[in-house]
């Protein structure tokens, strides 16, 4: 059975601050592996190391060098040394940038130590108990705190670009076309200029630290994935047609690194025919944030959840992903994954700073939200493949 009173105790067990790579993360990840330990399940431990650069040095160096580069175009005197400063900036962001391709294999900038946790529940079916057709459900294990919230940090970024569009564009009309009316062009130019370099400041000024207890941010997600386990250890209550995962990553906040060591590792799970769901955050509201490529299996899951039967409203979010932020549900979506996002937009109200606390949360709509995903999953599994 699904239950409130499971659901609250553990939000305030899981709720305290546990930054990636540090004892306090990997305090959560002894608490996870203790309940599935009670449970009787056997589990596999993922253990990774990882570097900080993707996710705290390298926005740093790109937008800070980006500002450089136009405020020399800006300015466009001095220029030979101007464009070595301009050549060596651009090279610094194109190697910064192909190393972050792949930013998983990057080994310098302090290096960190994290793990996951998955567990495999195999269906009813002894058929389908052989095959790679996968529910899965995702919830990360660190927190962190930054000296801005999220909403400040997105809006940080849209300035940065949006001035440095125009800033580009006026450059290049000052040079090429009006060089000689280039003190209009210097005037109309800070208009840009400043925000950008207001911009690149702040996104150099926004620390991170280990002061948010997380409880939105995710033990949300973790109780509800504790949950779910718990319900599915229960040989009644498995699927017929879908073997069931369960995954705690790490180092989630730290640029997606457990998802990415998962995915680099994964055997046994195609893509084409399973489900993902990934809970992200989720304090008051519901939403879904669909990974992109879903089938017929995936669509009819999203209409059981949109239409459920537990009076609990859920909406759909037109896109995997919100502009300066990273989850292991967008990541695994942008790689062929199908399944959704579970969270809520309130959230970023109280996420990465000291207000994410256990009252934050409706203990209530996670409870409805367990029992919508089980109906659901029953009803898709007992239907789709009759």
């Amino acid at each position: 059975m699904i239950k409130e009173s499971q659901i609250k105790k553990n939000l305030k067990g899981f709720s305290f601050p546990r930054l990636t790579g540090t004892k306090f993360e990997l305090n959560a990840f002894n608490k996870v592996k203790q309940e599935v330990e009670s449970l009787g399940l056997e589990y596999e431990v993922q253990n990774f190391t990882f570097s900080t650069f993707y996710s705290r040095l390298y926005p740093k160096i790109a937008f800070s060098l980006g500002t450089l580069i136009f405020f020399l175009l800006y300015l466009y005197r001095y220029m030979i040394i101007s464009w070595i400063f301009i050549f060596i900036s651009m090279g610094i962001i194109i190697v910064s940038f192909i190393l972050t391709r792949k930013p998983e294999k990057i080994r310098f900038i302090p290096k960190l130590t994290s793990q996951n946790l998955l567990v495999k529940i195999k269906s009813k079916s002894n058929e389908a108990s052989n095959t790679n057709r996968i529910a899965m459900f995702i919830s990360h294990l660190d927190s962190k705190a930054q000296k801005f919230k999220i909403q400040i940090r997105i809006r940080i970024i849209k300035v940065w670009i949006w001035s440095a569009i125009i800033l580009g564009i006026i450059t290049v009309i000052k040079i090429i076309v009006l060089l000689r009316f280039e003190i209009i062009f210097y005037i109309i130019g800070l208009n840009p200029l400043i925000p950008n370099i207001i911009a690149s400041i702040m996104i150099i000024l926004n620390t991170t630290d280990n002061s948010s207890d997380g409880a939105v941010d995710n033990a949300s997600g973790i109780v509800c994935n504790l949950e779910l386990l718990n319900y599915y250890t229960l040989p009644e209550n498995r699927l017929a047609n879908y073997n069931m995962w369960f995954l705690f990553t790490g180092a989630e906040e730290c640029g997606t690194m457990g998802a990415r060591y998962f995915l680099n590792n994964l055997k046994g799970l195609d893509v084409d025919i399973s489900m993902i769901f990934n809970f992200e955050s989720i304090t008051e509201t519901v939403f879904l944030f669909p990974g992109g490529r879903e089938k017929k299996h995936a669509l009819d899951i999203n209409n059981l959840l949109l239409n459920n039967k537990r009076d609990l409203t859920i909406r759909h979010h037109p896109t995997n992903r919100i502009l300066g932020t990273h989850s292991d549900g967008g990541f695994l979506g942008d790689h062929g994954f199908q399944g959704y996002g579970i969270g809520g937009v309130e959230a970023h109200s109280y996420m990465h700073t000291e207000h994410d606390t256990v009252d934050k949360v409706n203990t209530d709509v996670l409870t409805k939200l367990c029992w919508v995903l089980t109906d659901s999953l029953k009803e898709h599994d007992s239907k789709f493949f009759n």
